[in-house]
């Protein structure tokens, strides 16, 4: 049975994600004995978890960078604006870039 590494945060989003596919594929293929599979599951299990908090952290970090930049926090459904505010804010916007 192969060792299979310990996941934590220190793999990166891309290479957890490299390494689903994989798994994914050689789960597919059905040619891995069933203690193999269920060994590639667990792994693809810890994989998810790990891309999942490192994807919360991201967004964490964007809401967090959002809320600096605006001096408030950046509403899900700015774009549930009527079209007239909006209007008004990108002319206060321009304005302001102009000087």
């Amino acid at each position: 049975m192969p060792k299979v590494e310990p996941m934590t945060m220190e793999i990166s989003f891309e290479a957890a994600m490299e390494r689903l596919e994989k798994i994914v594929a050689e789960m597919e293929s059905s040619k891995l004995p069933l203690e193999e599979l269920l060994v590639r599951y667990e792994e693809g299990i810890r994989l998810v978890a790990v891309c999942s908090q490192q994807l919360a952290a991201a967004e964490n970090r964007i809401e967090t960078l959002s809320r600096s930049a605006n001096g408030k926090p950046q509403s899900a459904n700015a774009e549930s604006t009527p079209d007239s505010l909006k209007d008004s804010k990108n002319i206060k916007n321009e304005e302001i870039r102009l000087f």
